[in-house]
C-alpha cells in the first residue's frame, strides 16, 4: 500500500434520500475517515397517473455536493463516483437528450406485465438465462411495458442508461454501462456476462440501445468542461464503482471470514451471501432468489425483502393525519408493546405501493384471521418483528442454497440505527448480529475508488481497513423459546402470502 493520504468523493443515492460523503484514506495509519458534506431528500413526483424520479433535481444536488467540497476546502479531490438503487433507467435520443423523466419502480405501468413476459419467454428459461429474482419492477418488465404502451419512446431511444450511468453522463458527457447495475435488469446473461441478445429480440426491444458494460472500478471520464465552468472546479476524474448500492454495501461488509452472510438494511432489505458463481438451481428458482454481479468477479446470491419502506410509509401516512412522531419515537412506542401479537409477510404484494400503509397492515391481519394492531406502536412492532422473522426465513434458505453455515449475520446500512430491530434480528435468527458500518454503500463506493487509484490492493484489504476504521456493535440472541414460537406462527401466516 502506498504510504500517503488520498481524498475522494462518493455520492450515495437511496430511494428516499441521497448524500455526498468525502472520504480520506491515511494508508500509513491504516484508517479511513469520512465526512458527510451534503444530504438531500429524494422525492418521487406524481404526474398524472405516473410516478417519476426527479432526475434533474438529483443532478442539481450532485452539483451542490461538488460545490461543497470547494466551500469546505477539499481542493484535492482525486476522483468521484455514484451509486444508487437498481432497475430504473433513462433513455437518450440520438442527440444525447433525455427522453422523458425516468419512471419510479413503484409506478403502476408494470402492473400485469410480468405474467405477459412469462408467457412469451417462460419462467424457467428466463431464470436460467438471467438468474434474477422475479419482481414486477425489474427493468425487463419496465421496458416491455414501454414497448407495449409507448413504443414511440423506444423507437426514438438510442441509449439505455441506468440511473448512476445517466447521472454520470450528465456530469461527464460520456456514456457507459456499469456491470453490477446491468445485472439487475433481468436482461443480462448470468453466465456469458453480456446482454442477452436472444431475450432482447424475443421481447422486441431495440438491441442497439444497450452499451457493453464496463467493470466496476473503471475510470469512465472526468467532469466535462461545461460542468467545470459552471461550478468553477477542476476536472475531477469519475470512476464507475459498484454502482448498484447493494454491490457497494457488500464491499463494505467488514467480514473477517471469506464466507459470510450479509443484510444491507435500508428502504429495502437485501439478505444473502457472496458466491463464486451464480446459483441457478431449481431450488433457487422455486425460492425466487436473485444472482447479481458484484465487484471484482463476485456474485451476490440474495433475496430482496420489503424492508424499512413499511415503516417509512406508515410514518408518511400518519404525518398526513397530523402526527409528528420521529422514527426514534415510533421505535420507542413499539418497544413498550406486548410481543408476538401480529405478523405480516413483508413481501406480500399488497405492501408494494398502497395508498395507506397502516390500514393495509391492519387489513392483512384481518385477512389472515389474526388480532389487528390498533395503535401506531403496535403497527410498528408488528413490522419490526415480522422483518426479523423474515430475515431468519431467508437466512436459512441462503444456507441451503449456498451449502454453507453462517455463525452470525453482518448488517450494514442506515437500518443499524434501529437498535431494536438489530436485537430482534439476533433473537429471531438465534445468532450473533454484527451491526456496522452505517454508511455501508458510501464506504464501498469510496474503497473501490481507492482500489482503482492504486491506494488499496484488493477487496480483502479494503474490508480490513473498514473493520479497523469504524465500530461494529454485536447483538446476542435473547428469549430463544419465545422467538421460536413466534417463528412458527410467522411461517403459518406467511404461507398465506401472495409472494413466497
Amino acid at each position: 500500500m502506498v504510504s500517503t493520504t488520498s481524498t475522494v468523493l462518493a455520492f450515495d443515492l437511496g430511494a428516499s434520500s441521497g448524500r455526498a460523503i468525502v472520504g480520506r484514506l491515511d494508508s500509513e495509519a491504516g484508517r479511513i475517515t469520512i465526512e458527510e458534506i451534503h444530504r438531500f431528500s429524494n422525492d418521487p413526483v406524481q404526474v398524472g397517473n405516473h410516478l417519476h424520479w426527479d432526475i434533474l433535481r438529483l443532478l442539481h444536488e450532485l452539483k451542490q455536493g461538488i460545490l461543497q467540497t470547494k466551500y469546505l476546502g477539499y481542493t484535492n479531490i482525486e476522483s468521484l463516483a455514484i451509486d444508487s438503487w437498481a432497475v430504473d433507467f433513462g433513455l437518450l435520443a440520438a442527440n444525447g437528450e433525455l427522453l422523458g423523466n425516468p419512471y419510479h419502480y413503484r409506478d403502476h405501468h408494470t402492473d400485469g406485465i410480468m405474467s405477459e413476459v412469462m408467457d412469451i419467454v417462460g419462467r424457467e428459461k428466463l431464470y436460467a438465462l438471467t438468474g434474477l429474482q422475479f419482481l414486477q419492477f425489474n427493468s425487463i418488465f419496465q421496458l416491455y411495458a414501454l414497448q407495449k404502451n409507448n413504443p414511440e419512446l423506444l423507437d426514438r431511444a438510442a441509449t439505455f442508461l441506468m440511473i448512476p450511468d445517466l447521472l454520470r453522463y450528465f456530469l461527464t458527457g460520456e456514456k457507459h454501462s456499469e456491470f453490477s447495475n446491468a445485472t439487475t435488469t433481468q436482461l443480462f446473461n448470468a453466465t456469458s456476462f453480456t446482454w442477452d441478445a436472444s431475450l432482447i429480440e424475443q421481447l422486441r426491444l431495440p438491441e442497439d440501445i444497450f452499451l457493453p458494460p464496463v467493470a466496476s472500478g473503471t475510470r469512465v471520464g472526468s467532469l466535462s468542461p461545461a460542468v467545470c465552468e459552471e461550478l468553477d472546479v477542476p476536472s475531477i476524474p469519475v470512476i464507475a464503482v459498484g454502482e448498484h448500492d447493494t454491490a457497494s454495501a457488500v464491499v463494505a461488509v467488514p467480514a473477517l471470514d471469506d464466507d459470510f452472510a450479509f443484510l444491507s438494511c435500508g428502504t429495502w432489505s437485501l439478505l444473502g451471501t457472496e458466491t463464486e458463481k451464480p446459483v441457478l438451481t431449481e431450488q433457487a428458482l422455486a425460492w425466487n432468489f436473485t444472482n447479481e454481479g458484484g465487484v471484482y468477479g463476485t456474485n451476490r446470491l440474495l433475496k430482496n425483502i420489503m424492508g424499512l419502506w413499511l415503516i417509512q410509509e406508515c410514518k408518511r401516512a400518519w404525518e398526513k393525519e397530523g402526527k409528528t412522531a420521529s422514527f426514534a419515537e415510533l421505535v420507542k412506542q413499539a418497544e413498550t408493546v406486548k410481543p408476538f401479537q401480529f405478523f405480516i409477510d413483508p413481501d406480500d404484494d399488497m405492501f408494494l405501493n398502497p395508498a395507506h400503509m397502516p390500514k393495509q397492515i391492519q387489513q392483512y391481519c384481518r385477512d389472515t384471521e389474526q388480532a389487528v394492531p390498533q395503535t401506531d406502536g403496535e403497527i410498528v412492532r408488528c413490522i419490526m418483528e415480522s422483518l426479523a422473522l423474515k430475515y431468519r426465513f431467508i437466512l436459512e434458505r441462503t444456507e441451503q442454497l449456498s451449502g454453507k453455515t453462517y455463525r452470525g449475520l453482518h448488517i450494514v446500512g442506515g437500518g443499524i440505527q434501529n437498535e431494536l430491530l438489530c436485537q430482534f434480528t439476533a433473537s429471531a435468527t438465534q445468532r450473533e448480529v454484527w451491526a456496522g458500518p452505517v454508511e455501508g454503500s458510501a464506504l464501498g463506493n469510496l474503497v473501490v475508488q481507492w482500489i482503482s487509484l492504486g491506494y488499496i490492493a484488493n477487496l480483502r484489504e479494503a474490508r480490513k481497513l473498514i473493520r479497523n476504521s469504524f465500530p461494529v456493535k454485536t447483538y446476542h440472541p435473547q428469549d430463544e423459546a419465545g422467538w421460536q414460537a413466534a417463528y412458527t406462527s410467522f411461517c403459518d401466516v406467511a404461507s398465506r402470502s401472495t409472494v413466497k
